[in-house]
């Protein structure tokens, strides 16, 4: 394998950081962590570009800093898409098998796919993934690998993510002016997915929740299948927007707050505990009990809670997730976020952390990290199925996506 294509990066802009992680394929086929970059994010809302050349610098800071503590040269990028404007559905698929002996192979497994996403589509959407669920032969369901197998009809369940074509085309054009080109884009709770969920989870079913500073993503998970996507606009910077208003302080100074005394929960927080505020305006700070904050905290993450069992409601998956919630991003690290989490789902609930990965673990072993990380588990996945094609390419890269459609599951 050539040096270059040793190494796998992974971007995710978000509305509150922009996080690069490189890494490095071993020969053993394990994956390193090497580099990691960070950088305030700026130009993003929601998943949304609204400054292009401002999104641009920032993207470029976390780029040049993954670049110096990895010590290569970074040209290709895998790219986490999220927001309101992803959308997600579930397809059917069905085909005549056509081989010899009337058994399945993986042309027949395409036409199926190809089936299935042949769907009318909006205009001014574009499809973003084509996901297998399972497969039907002959009114026998729940297969999970059809080839080889003998039939005469193949059905196939996928799950279609879709998003904005302007909304993401705006997205690669800011790192197309990092420097850096697109190899390939992701759903954001895919590549979490990626780097926090178990087999045995995804089997018994699952929910993954990734609480961000805009919105807060979430994907469910069944019978080792992707099945419901969604996003709820509500994040961490909401909790951030009420300490400042509730507490009359500025906004950067809010968020240290946060970070430093906050907790979701107020039964988790002593009485007797005060903390120092900061004013506007150069006031004199102010000493408080810091049950005054988790008072103002937590309607913010009952509602957040709420919203998103309302969502896994309506989709009918209430009673599917065997296996609990996992919580990643940012917003999961505030304390207390588990603890209120388990009250109101009434289901076991995790944060959830990068697993199987070497190098800098260590340094990217908490929730904030776990998108970066499994777009670079999620990349080195797929190039072991495909050795010879490595990134490369820009955003259109339809061909290629089509060639590694379902190999990411065969």
């Amino acid at each position: 394998m050539a040096r270059k294509e040793r190494y796998l990066v992974g971007l995710d802009v978000g509305t509150s950081k922009v996080s690069a992680i490189v890494g490095e394929m071993m020969d053993d086929g394990t994956l390193d962590i090497i580099g990691i970059g960070l950088a305030d994010s700026t130009g993003i809302r929601r998943g949304v570009v609204n400054n292009v050349d401002s999104a641009a610098e920032a993207i470029k800071k976390a780029l040049d800093e993954a670049e110096l503590t990895a010590g290569v040269e970074i040209d290709t990028v895998h790219l986490a898409l999220s927001g309101a404007h992803v959308k997600a559905f579930n397809s059917r698929g069905v085909v005549a098998v056509s081989g010899r002996n009337r058994e399945i192979t993986r042309e027949d497994v395409k036409r199926a796919i190809d089936a299935a996403r042949a769907v009318a589509l909006p205009a001014g959407r574009e499809i973003l993934h084509v996901l297998p669920q399972d497969f039907v032969v002959d009114d026998q369901d729940g297969i999970a690998v059809p080839v080889g197998m003998t039939g005469s009809r193949l059905e196939v369940n996928v799950h279609i993510v879709t998003g904005s074509s302007s909304s993401m085309q705006n997205m690669v054009s800011c790192v197309n002016r990092a420097g850096v080109e697109v190899g390939d884009t992701v759903l954001e709770q895919l590549a979490a997915s990626e780097a926090v969920l178990t087999a045995d989870e995804k089997e018994l079913g699952v929910a993954v929740v990734d609480i961000g500073g805009g919105t807060t993503d979430f994907a469910v998970f069944e019978r080792g299948s992707l099945w419901h996507t969604g996003v709820v606009a509500v994040g961490g910077d909401h909790f951030t927007n009420d300490i400042a208003v509730g507490l009359r302080m500025p906004i950067p100074e809010a968020e240290k707050l946060k970070r430093r005394a906050g907790c979701a929960l107020t039964s988790l927080v002593p009485e007797d505990e005060t903390m120092e505020v900061a004013s506007i305006a150069g006031r004199r700070a102010r000493v408080m009990p810091r049950r005054v904050v988790s008072e103002i905290l937590q309607p913010r993450a009952e509602e957040i809670c709420h919203l998103l069992w309302d969502e896994i409601r309506k989709a009918g998956f209430e009673k599917s997730l065997n296996s609990g919630i996992v919580l990643t991003g940012g917003g999961s690290m505030l304390e207390g976020m588990v603890e209120i989490a388990e009250q109101i789902f009434d289901l076991p609930v995790r944060r959830g952390a990068s697993e199987g990965i070497g190098g800098l673990a260590d340094h990217v072993n908490n929730p904030a990290f776990a998108t970066s990380v499994g777009l670079v588990m999620y990349a080195h996945r797929n190039l072991q199925h495909e050795p010879a094609r490595v990134g490369g390419g820009t955003f259109g890269r339809l061909t290629g996506r089509l060639r590694t459609l379902f190999k990411e599951f065969f």
